[in-house]
């Protein structure tokens, strides 16, 4: 029997396994699909709106309502769960805590976030930085063009212009193809002959001192590719995000997926949990559906990190009914006028959620725990709404790392 089970396969479920695991627990890791790393770009975001742009996420945080996941988990857990992505990932993640960095989207406005993979760097907005954004004729996901208009109507912190402009080369993925992915670009730029080709058609395109933006396609499994063509092309290169899925996260993913793997975790993919026994105010197991029967995972504790609505963890019916959707568990946030018209990207109902103690115990409105061995993590929780505040990669580390060390503490 596992010492602990965890629902989920984002960024939450990944590193409270792996914390688990490595501390020398038995994980098994439940899901029903790839997790929701595959829809982000590859960043950290802490804080970048509040409502107005953050530049010091934690200072910022500390004014949050109490309803917040920030406000139950505390700066310092914020601050582990940030240090601990880090370990994990080695070199591949540059920034602090204490400080946002912007970078240019796919549209050319500028986004705010902690934690920048080490392929886009090179992009973070600096008084004086010089564009080269680079497209591609068969990759319909950028347009260059617009991206630097759009840059070049905007200042960089320091009040100084941006200077961007747009590049397009027709150089196709894959000999004679009409239309690619970001994906087969980024696994066609994982073999040095295609990067080779690509600094050729791209380097008499450049101009001393630019820094060269490309879509998020630097290699999918090759983490050189990154560096490589920057030799090759003698300019600072990084990536811009495209729509999701992208490329980026999906490399973020498959890291953490890895050391999941090496760390022992037990991943179960492909079914839904779909019920649960109980005794004695505690959890006793979970059940997951696979072919033909349901099967039953038992454990000491389990640590619930499905996602929110997104996932479908979250459920809203035609009366107007939030309910959570596999143990029916208390929300937070419920009440009248959930839905409204005033603000489409405000809405109270973005805010319901399970709530937590400190601890991360799943609790009730009043405190209380329906079951002691409970804990949850990530976007299920109460109080924030992930995408407008851009606080979701923030809220899943900081709270993974909490119910792990809850757990390992016997809290």
């Amino acid at each position: 029997m596992p010492d602990t089970v965890v629902i989920g396969a984002g960024l939450s479920g990944l590193v409270a396994a792996i914390r688990l695991a490595r501390a020398g627990q038995a994980v098994t890791l439940l899901t029903k699909g790839l997790g929701g790393l595959q829809l982000s770009q590859g960043t950290i975001d802490v804080l970048g709106y509040a409502p107005q742009r953050v530049e010091a996420p934690l200072e910022a945080a500390a004014s949050l309502p109490a309803s917040h996941p920030y406000s139950v988990l505390g700066s310092a857990a914020v601050t582990a769960g940030i240090a601990y992505a880090q370990e994990l990932l080695g070199g591949h993640l540059v920034g602090t805590v204490d400080r946002n960095v912007l970078l240019p989207t796919a549209v050319g406005s500028l986004r705010p976030t902690c934690l920048v993979p080490t392929s886009m760097a090179a992009g973070v907005v600096t008084g004086g930085i010089r564009y080269a954004l680079v497209g591609f004729r068969q990759l319909k996901d950028f347009y260059p063009k617009l991206c630097a208009g759009n840059l070049e109507r905007q200042t960089a912190p320091s009040g100084e212009a941006i200077s961007a402009r747009g590049l397009v080369i027709d150089l196709p993925a894959v000999e004679g193809m009409a239309d690619s992915s970001a994906l087969g670009y980024a696994r066609a730029i994982d073999g040095s002959a295609y990067r080779a080709k690509l600094a050729a058609t791209l380097k008499p395109l450049l101009e001393d001192g630019e820094v060269v933006g490309l879509p998020a396609i630097l290699g999918y499994r090759d983490a050189a590719a990154h560096r490589h063509l920057e030799e090759l092309l003698d300019h600072a290169v990084f990536e811009v995000p495209l729509p999701p899925p992208g490329v980026p996260g999906m490399r973020l993913n498959e890291a953490l997926t890895t050391l999941a793997k090496q760390a022992g975790v037990r991943i179960v993919a492909g079914a839904k949990v779909v019920g649960f026994e109980t005794s004695g105010g505690k959890i006793l197991s979970v059940g997951q559906a696979t072919a033909g029967r349901v099967r039953q995972y038992a454990a000491d504790t389990f640590v619930y990190a499905p996602g929110g609505f997104e996932s479908g963890a979250l459920s809203m019916d035609s009366y107007g009914t939030v309910t959570e959707t596999i143990f029916g568990l208390p929300l937070h946030g419920l009440g009248p006028d959930l839905v409204t018209a005033d603000d489409p990207a405000n809405q109270a109902l973005f805010r319901v959620g399970v709530g937590v103690d400190a601890r991360m115990r799943v609790v009730d409105p009043a405190g209380t725990a329906p079951y002691s061995n409970l804990y949850a993590a990530g976007g299920v929780l109460a109080g924030a709404i992930r995408w407008s505040e851009k606080s979701g990669e923030g809220i899943a580390l900081a709270s993974a790392v909490a119910a792990a060390d809850s757990i390992l503490k016997g809290a």
